[in-house]
């Protein structure tokens, strides 16, 4: 499956619990093992970013859409 959004993990489906609208599924995350950042070039020169650091990778988005 082919699409453009660049946050994709790829795992194993481990938990369903199904409600009356929403479901909740848990997906154990394998691979990648490397994360791409796309961040502005202010952000990264004020972060003082450089290769080594230890950083956090916080993914955000208003919502998980799962493929197949």
């Amino acid at each position: 499956m082919e699409i453009s959004a660049r946050n994709q993990l790829n795992g194993k489906v481990t938990n369903i619990e199904l409600g009356a609208v929403m479901a909740n599924i848990k997906i154990e995350v394998n691979e990648p093992n490397i994360i791409t950042a796309v961040i502005t070039k202010e952000s990264a020169e004020r972060l003082g970013l450089k290769e080594g650091d230890d950083v956090a990778a916080i993914i955000k988005s208003t919502e998980v859409i799962i493929g197949k």
